[in-house]
């Protein structure tokens, strides 16, 4: 007999699925406005901006709709979500890492305009 006790699994309601939606809109117009008012001087700065406003919105998602918390699973979800992120952060330091030495050690001399064509 299986047990479908609603307590085990989180549910939203719908004033957490609202919050969430609102908090959505706010995140996307926001740095919608910065970019089509140009208002911040630079191009590094405003993308600083759309990837703060970003991230944000990401927790924003994983909190209001896919409901993961520490509480949720008795806390495997989140376990899971930090491997994920260990193993995002190891592969994306290891591409850079890798290409950045392969931009500075392969063919030094092409690089710098020395080689000359026959």
């Amino acid at each position: 007999m299986s047990d479908h006790s609603s307590a085990a699994v989180p549910h939203g309601t719908v004033r957490g699925y609202l919050t969430g939606f609102i908090l959505s809109l706010v995140l996307t117009a926001i740095p919608f406005y910065v970019v089509m008012q140009g208002s911040l001087s630079s191009g590094a700065q405003t993308a600083a901006v759309i990837l703060g406003f970003a991230v944000v919105q990401i927790v924003v998602h994983m909190v209001y709709f896919l409901h993961m918390n520490t509480k949720a699973e008795g806390g495997w979800n989140m376990l899971a979500l930090l491997f994920t992120f260990i193993l995002l952060v190891i592969a994306i330091s290891g591409s850079i890492w890798v290409m950045h030495h392969l931009n500075s050690n392969m063919m030094p001399g092409m690089m710098h305009g020395t080689h000359e064509m026959p």
